[in-house]
């Protein structure tokens, strides 16, 4: 680690320090530090127990808007295993902003201490159902946030896979929006880090979880079962393509360089797929016109 990036962590270890003296509260465990070192959380413990609590460090012309504040406006959900904002503390210095969520302690650990599977996970039957009553519970929930928009959809689509699928989608929901295997635990299921919650197309979240699980192929055909009745819609696989596409630019700035491969491999098998379910779906609107052009 460069002198720079030891330094950003203690400062980081420092903002921890300070938020903790606000709650009142007695730090733990050496800090955890999230995705490049924006955020750093440790477990605390004061007079109502143990809790959890997070700093995000962010330029002040940045912090602001859904991003910011995910984790505070995603307590509002209800029905879905996550921690909750108990307190929050805001701070300025010089050019920048810090946040700090005093938060209710989750005891589980993440399925992995990265975003992306590097082995298969052993998870019993219960954690699948739990997850998948889960997100069937947080789809229907109403927010004015969004994970991406229409418009989003269709340039990411165009953008890396052309014209040849239709980004129109059908159907959108609550989606986490971020539901790597870094941000959901076990044995005990429950969904971390809410900063990017909001509507989606329909299957979205399911969509994350299987991408980034090809390099553990029974893990990933297990997320395909249980979600195959949206993975195998349309709009299911539109969301595995946004998903794609999303991860594929972070492999432009030098992460996920090893999956690329897996990644257009299964973006050719989705439009395909995509081709074949269009061509279906035209038999079952117009089959004399499909018969015609056959003929033709």
């Amino acid at each position: 680690m460069s002198s720079a990036n030891e330094q950003h962590r203690e400062d980081m270890s420092d903002r921890l320090r300070r938020a903790a003296d606000h709650f009142s509260v007695t730090l733990g465990d050496t800090p955890v530090f999230g995705w490049r070192d924006r955020t750093a959380g440790s477990r605390v413990c004061g007079t109502a127990g143990e809790s959890w609590l997070r700093v995000s460090w962010a330029l002040t012309h940045w912090a602001e808007g859904d991003y910011w504040t995910g984790n505070e406006h995603a307590s509002t959900i209800v029905g879905v295993p996550k921690p909750h904002v108990m307190d929050l503390y805001e701070w300025d210095e010089q050019d920048a902003r810090v946040r700090a969520e005093l938060m209710t302690l989750i005891p589980e650990l993440p399925c992995s201490a990265t975003a992306e599977l590097r082995g298969d996970l052993t998870l019993p039957d219960q954690w699948w159902r739990d997850l998948k009553s889960a997100l069937d519970a947080l789809a229907p929930q109403t927010t004015d946030r969004t994970v991406l928009t229409q418009r989003q959809a269709g340039r990411r689509t165009l953008a890396f896979f052309g014209s040849v699928v239709d980004p129109t989608v059908s159907r959108w929901c609550t989606a986490h929006g971020d539901l790597n295997w870094s941000n959901i635990t076990a044995p005990g299921l429950a969904l971390l880090d809410w900063e990017s919650f909001g509507t989606a197309p329909a299957g979205y979240d399911a969509a994350t979880l299987y991408c980034l699980a090809l390099k553990a192929p029974a893990t990933a055909n297990q997320v395909h079962d249980v979600f195959a009745d949206v993975l195998d819609s349309p709009d299911g696989i539109r969301s595995q393509l946004l998903v794609i596409a999303r991860y594929l630019k972070r492999v432009e700035y030098g992460e996920f360089g090893d999956l690329a491969d897996l990644f257009h491999n299964h973006a050719h098998h989705l439009i395909a797929k995509f081709d074949l379910l269009s061509r279906c779906q035209q038999v079952m609107r117009d089959p004399a016109g499909l018969g015609q052009e056959t003929a033709d």
